[in-house]
């Protein structure tokens, strides 16, 4: 028998699937699993008909956090190895143009959470939990946790969710802003997939560069987000998406958008 994958890359038509496949172990981030996705997310950046990525979790959790027992052999050397593929993974994500979207139920902790803000959009089952538990074993943040969470929720509400590792459900990731949508668990695949190909449908070079820009925003002065923002428009007009979209409109009719 073949050892088990641990981990699922799929890309049909214009959507790239990445599933997380250790159930057993909660999809624990092992070393294996975080290669595989850092592989998994070269692909999705070398490959121009991407046009939307949606990131999952086989069996009963999104990401238990990080495998604690591959730690204990060698906490420092499994930690570095662990937290190099999947920075490298995580600036690819935030990189490409394609919308990236976290489907969640289940445990997501640890790295699960870190991973699951990174992401550019996030839907949840009702029952997810999440913690970011790092403080719980007496660790620091990784995978982008420390930055992206004050982003998306301030910073009173990061260092409290940081320091007390306390569990939040899934309405109360809602209420903060770490989730987009909270639907019924058993609508979880049905309503991922309707996202996903919706966004699949959408311009995919403005998407690219409506990700750039609200990402550098917080680091950016009003000036230099300015011209950003004029540079990106103006490098929109020369789409076909936008072509398409002012004829659709004079035209009175939906655009069809084709990604370039």
């Amino acid at each position: 028998m073949e050892p088990q994958l641990p981990l699922i890359y799929e890309k049909n038509g214009a959507i790239a699937r990445i599933q997380f496949n250790r159930p057993k172990a909660l999809n624990a981030l092992d070393i294996a699993t975080a290669k595989a996705f850092l592989t998994a997310c070269q692909a999705i950046a070398a490959d121009a008909e991407v046009r939307a990525v949606v990131i999952k979790g086989e069996g009963r959790a999104f990401m238990a956090g990080g495998d604690l027992v591959q730690m204990r052999s060698d906490p420092t050397a499994v930690a570095n190895e662990l937290i190099e593929h999947m920075h490298a993974a995580i600036k690819l994500l935030a990189s490409v143009r394609a919308p990236v979207v976290a489907s969640l139920h289940g445990a997501v902790a640890g790295a699960g959470f870190s991973l699951a803000l990174a992401c550019d959009l996030a839907i949840a089952a009702e029952g997810t939990r999440f913690t970011l538990a790092y403080a719980n074993v007496g660790t620091a943040c990784d995978c982008s946790g420390s930055w992206n969470l004050p982003r998306q929720i301030g910073l009173r509400q990061a260092l409290g969710i940081a320091l007390l590792g306390e569990t939040l459900d899934a309405k109360q990731a809602l209420q903060l802003g770490i989730v987009n949508r909270v639907v019924p668990a058993a609508d979880l695949q049905m309503e991922t997939e309707k996202l996903v190909q919706r966004l699949a449908n959408g311009p995919t070079e403005a998407f690219g560069r409506i990700k750039k820009l609200i990402r550098n925003s917080l680091d950016c002065d009003l000036a230099t987000q300015l011209d950003a923002e004029r540079d990106s428009f103006l490098a929109c007009t020369h789409t076909q998406d936008f072509k398409g979209a002012l004829a659709a409109f004079v035209e009175k009719r939906p655009p069809k958008f084709e990604g370039r």
